[in-house]
């Protein structure tokens, strides 16, 4: 199986997810979106499958310190753009894995979803 776990090396929950792949042996690739940045394309892909509410993490610092502009009317190119400029609103981690993608570490579906 060909996992691709996109996020932050230093977040917490990137940590705990790779650390819940590494103990059960599931090999995957890291993309780091500080380092490698997000593609626009892949963040389309991601909002159409799960949504611009899924994938934006609207908690974060990085959100809150928005003007209010740009925190107004997000619709899913404004957050794709929004996303790009600011890869650490993407809510993390997102796996891409064959047939389906997993946003957020949540273990009951990971292990429903990669067993």
């Amino acid at each position: 199986m060909s996992i691709e776990v996109y996020g932050i090396p230093n977040c917490d929950t990137v940590k705990k997810a790779r650390k819940w792949l590494d103990a059960r042996g599931i090999t995957y690739a890291f993309h780091d979106y500080k380092k490698e940045g997000a593609d626009p394309e892949r963040l389309q892909q991601w909002i159409a499958a799960a949504g611009v509410d899924t994938v934006l993490n609207r908690r974060g610092t990085t959100f809150r310190k928005l003007s209010e502009a740009e925190k107004a009317d997000i619709d899913d190119a404004k957050a794709v753009t929004l996303l790009q400029q600011h890869p650490s609103m993407i809510k993390r981690p997102v796996v891409e894995y064959p047939g389906g993608l997993l946003v957020g570490f949540k273990e009951d579906e990971w292990a429903a979803a990669l067993s």
